[in-house]
């Protein structure tokens, strides 16, 4: 079984302003370098909208009401310094959390081995009713309870080696004994969440803060012995990752300073987690990367290593 890859142009759409760090040229980047011959191999297939029922598994109907009614006709319309819609935000978002829901499709019916889903707005800041830091609704979070729901994977699990701690996919699994998340990230740092006391309503989160300037050999040891133990120990259905890439040592936006080799490790640790609990069923989506640069290489390596090459 091969890799699929799941994107759509409209999440190039989404258009938050010519100076926010999260703009169109991300994706673009990655999808340039994932139109290159080594990735010849790969399936590939659009994300579908994510409907209702999808999305009022992870968020109430009346904040969805809300995110789509402030998309605007024109111009852009802010809900905070930091998250904004343009016109097409309201396509881009509910294809991003679409296009987590028709991985998990793919990958529960075994059509392929596992998928990553390059897509934008982000979604591991989205809280059940809570828009913030660039994301909309929360892909992972909606992808994880279709699992649940449709495929009967009643264990799943979320590992979020961004450089910011997803705050929002804490919020949702706190209370959620089968649902698990794990989390390295720079602490302090916005949003201000994330420490290591932070367990979650019954010990189902584990979070890993570093410090500004950590390295791959802080970033592998927080994985090696905090998170993999637990992630084996919890056992799930489905492992889930949230690909943020900028925690890498050209991003802007923080401090940390991992390598292309650091994240292709980690691929390689958690699909051997996988392959040991949960008949290698593995959907990455990506959320953050500011770095063009550093982030279509670190994706390139990453998809790489989920093909098995």
């Amino acid at each position: 079984m091969s890799t699929l890859l799941i994107t759509h142009h409209d999440c190039i759409e989404h258009a938050p302003g010519d100076y926010h760090p999260e703009h169109p040229d991300r994706l673009r980047g990655v999808m340039r370098m994932l139109e290159s011959e080594d990735f010849m191999l790969l399936h590939r297939d659009q994300a579908p909208h994510a409907d209702h029922e999808q999305l009022l598994r992870v968020h109430p109907l009346s904040y969805i009401e809300e995110i789509m009614d402030m998309v605007p006709r024109e111009g852009i319309h802010s809900i905070d310094g930091d998250t904004t819609l343009s016109p097409k935000t309201g396509e881009a978002a509910l294809r991003s959390a679409g296009g987590v829901c028709a991985a998990v499709d793919a990958v529960a019916r075994k059509e392929v081995r596992n998928a990553f889903v390059a897509v934008r707005p982000p979604g591991h800041h989205a809280e059940r009713s809570r828009a913030m830091g660039f994301c909309f609704f929360n892909n992972a979070a909606v992808g994880a309870y279709h699992a649940r729901a449709v495929y009967g994977l009643q264990k799943v699990a979320v590992v979020d080696w961004d450089v910011h701690h997803g705050n929002g996919t804490q919020h949702i699994f706190w209370d959620d004994a089968d649902a698990f998340y794990a989390s390295t990230h720079q602490y302090p740092l916005w949003p201000g969440t994330g420490a290591a006391d932070e367990c979650g309503a019954y010990n189902n989160i584990v979070n890993c803060p570093l410090p500004a300037g950590a390295g791959g050999a802080e970033f592998r040891a927080a994985m090696t012995e905090k998170v993999l133990p637990a992630l084996r120990a919890f056992n799930p259905d489905i492992l889930f990752i949230s690909a943020g890439f900028d925690a890498h040592g050209r991003d802007p936006m923080a401090n940390m300073r991992l390598t292309v080799a650091d994240f292709v490790w980690a691929t390689e640790e958690l699909m051997q987690v996988a392959a040991d609990c949960c008949e290698e069923r593995v959907v990455s989506v990506m959320e953050g990367g500011y770095d063009i640069v550093a982030l279509a290489a670190c994706v390139a390596a990453h998809v790489r290593k989920l093909m098995g090459v």
